[in-house]
């Protein structure tokens, strides 16, 4: 009898994960997983027609042994002892160090999770560029006028940047009523949320919340009209810079979805690093400025006014405050920027089990 029940209810979640309930699908697929891109809907990237090559060197540069778990180790068994799947070192545009586990390869696919919201700011600041949006100043009611009842009409586009909204958000994967599983796994992201609501003042204090990066999602689907957010990602950015293999971004549903702006772009390692690159050179690529380099500047500088956190800057953590940045995902993705150095980190995994911040750290000082 129990087996039987079991099967029944196995049944039942199978067939609600397959028809569209988020509760079904939360239980049936559970945590985030890197291979969620295989699972959600999504809209294509294509590669570039003239896609930007790293340097690689006949002879890499192995990293030292590092001490993990009270024991000195080579830098390849650390990575594989803690579940990564693609790591790159990249200086002065040149590979210096690549590897890849378990089963892996440099054309396999890793989603963002929460890099993306680096990457959605680098489209605000592109979006103020082309007149589309006014200023980081505007309200988020102007671009969404159903969400002004809500309170909307006192966040501001940088409330949303700084995480300092007010926002009310469950931040838990683990919690299948709270809101970032029903954006997750839900196929009613707009209206959801529009249906968001604050929780404190807005401009007074930093609460890190998937939601803002939604809600930021929402104004640039509002202020781009007719055109998606993939497109708009592919023409100023992905083409621009030489993406060397096809990408995606996850939407919530098939028809007339919204990307999933808080996580979910689906790429490559070597392609993530270009993002990177393209900070790393103040939002000019050979020449060509894609992004504003005062929107780079003010992403990346260190900044604690209206609340916000002296280590978190317009979607962009900064580590160490001596002019390091990186996007973060919440599985241990990792695009690690080091200027002073010219150096970029790539970092894709199962699992974070390690501080990564420090082992960044410690690689800085040897190349």
């Amino acid at each position: 009898m129990k087996t039987r029940n079991l099967l029944i209810t196995l049944a039942v979640v199978a067939t609600a994960s397959l028809s569209g309930c988020k509760f079904g699908r939360f239980v049936w697929f559970n945590f985030a997983d890197i291979n969620d891109h295989k699972i959600f809907p999504a809209r294509e990237l294509p590669a570039s027609a003239d896609p930007f090559v790293f340097y690689k060197p006949e002879q890499e540069i192995e990293p030292e042994t590092i001490t993990y778990r009270d024991d000195e180790v080579a830098f390849d068994d650390f990575l594989q002892q803690t579940e990564s799947v693609a790591f790159l070192i990249i200086r002065n545009d040149s590979i210096l160090y690549e590897r890849y586990f378990d089963n892996y390869n440099d054309a396999s696919i890793v989603p963002s999770f929460s890099m993306s919201k680096s990457v959605l700011s680098m489209l605000i600041g592109c979006a103020i560029d082309d007149g589309l949006i006014g200023s980081v100043h505007d309200p988020v009611s102007r671009y969404v006028p159903e969400m002004a009842k809500k309170g909307f009409d006192r966040v501001t586009i940088e409330h949303l940047l700084q995480m300092t909204s007010g926002l009310k958000f469950n931040e838990s994967y683990r919690n299948p009523f709270g809101e970032v599983a029903t954006f997750y796994y839900g196929r009613r992201l707009r209206k959801n949320t529009a249906k968001l609501e604050l929780e404190a003042e807005p401009g007074t204090r930093f609460a890190y919340a998937s939601g803002n990066s939604q809600v930021l999602g929402l104004v640039l689907d509002h202020a781009l009209g007719d055109k998606s957010i993939t497109e708009y990602l592919h023409e100023n950015i992905w083409q621009p810079i030489g993406m060397e293999y096809d990408a995606s971004w996850s939407v919530d549903r098939q028809k007339d979805g919204i990307e999933k702006t808080f996580c979910c772009l689906n790429a490559r390692a070597r392609d993530f690093a270009k993002l990177g690159r393209l900070y790393l050179n103040n939002g000019n690529w050979q020449g060509k400025q894609l992004v504003p380099a005062d929107w780079v500047a003010q992403s990346t500088r260190v900044d604690s006014a209206g609340g916000s956190n002296k280590h978190y800057q317009y979607q962009w953590w900064l580590p160490t405050l001596d002019g390091d940045f990186l996007a973060q995902g919440i599985l241990g993705q990792y695009v690690y920027v080091n200027p002073a150095k010219n150096l970029l980190i790539v970092r894709l995994g199962h699992k974070v089990n390690v501080s990564w911040f420090r082992v960044f750290a410690n690689l800085v000082k040897e190349y």
